[in-house]
């Protein structure tokens, strides 16, 4: 029998039963690919990470019960606690090798920072049965990127939708709604994706590499501080550099054990 360390970690939080909870596998090398579909459909996560060291740093991947995905934050951010504080990583940056390329994050306090590239958009007409779906009848302005962007006219708007889901069509009905945030907040976000079995996503690293390029372009600002407003929510502190986003979160653990595999 073989035994893989294993935690849960709730990401983009200072506290449990909020931000956004992965699994974190901590692998020798790697398992073949339908055994990790496998372990992350047992966990039961929108994402389960799994990292092995590597030369320089580690390789990171991420699953959700559907299959492999080529970019996920909330558990990278996961993975980085994971590593920092219960490897006792000495230094105070991890480097990941990823589908997604080589990917960073920098520690200061208990703050973890995320260096991922920027999402490019474009402006698009949005499909009417998303927008049906949704219940959106105006927005302020549609693009497309990894994933649809929408912007409403405020946060109550965002706040307020509550979507059909089983009326969007997997994969081209991915989407991120948004507007200009209240108080401290430069903008609020939502995001749903049921083509990853995510109806609502708590808080989304991958759709603000495509926000925070968005609204620094319209707020004339680099540095920004962001708020999904799910239910469970979640801050980012966001920053454009280039053609980089910094993504910076706090999380914490609620569960760590073995999984007990047999061969």
């Amino acid at each position: 029998m073989k035994t893989v360390p294993v935690w849960l970690i709730d990401a983009f939080s200072d506290r449990n039963f909020a931000g956004n909870p992965a699994a974190v596998c901590a692998l020798e090398q790697w398992l073949p690919d339908e055994q990790l579909l496998q372990m992350a459909q047992q966990h039961n996560q929108s994402e389960t990470a799994f990292f092995i060291p590597a030369k320089g740093g580690f390789e990171l991947r991420w699953f959700t019960t559907r299959h492999e995905v080529n970019l996920c934050g909330h558990a990278t951010l996961a993975t980085a606690h994971v590593i920092f504080n219960h490897l006792d990583y000495p230094d105070a940056r991890i480097h990941f090798d990823t589908l997604s390329g080589r990917l960073t994050v920098s520690r200061e306090g208990d703050w973890l920072t995320l260096n991922f590239p920027a999402g490019p958009t474009v402006e698009q007409t949005p499909p009417a049965e998303m927008l049906a779906a949704l219940g959106i009848t105006q927005y302020v302005h549609a693009r497309k990127g990894r994933a649809w962007l929408i912007e409403l006219e405020n946060r109550a708007q965002v706040e307020a939708i509550t979507p059909n889901i089983n009326a969007m069509i997997p994969v081209e009905h991915k989407v991120t709604i948004t507007a200009k945030g209240t108080g401290d907040y430069d903008f609020v976000s939502r995001f749903f994706s049921p083509g990853e079995a995510v109806w609502e996503d708590p808080v989304t690293g991958s759709a603000h590499t495509m926000l925070i390029p968005y609204w620094s372009e319209k707020l004339g600002k680099t540095q920004m501080l962001a708020r999904q407003v799910s239910a469970r929510g979640g801050d980012v502190r966001g920053e454009l550099q280039g053609n980089r986003v910094l993504m910076s979160g706090t999380a914490v653990t609620w569960m760590q054990g073995k999984i007990l595999l047999r061969q």
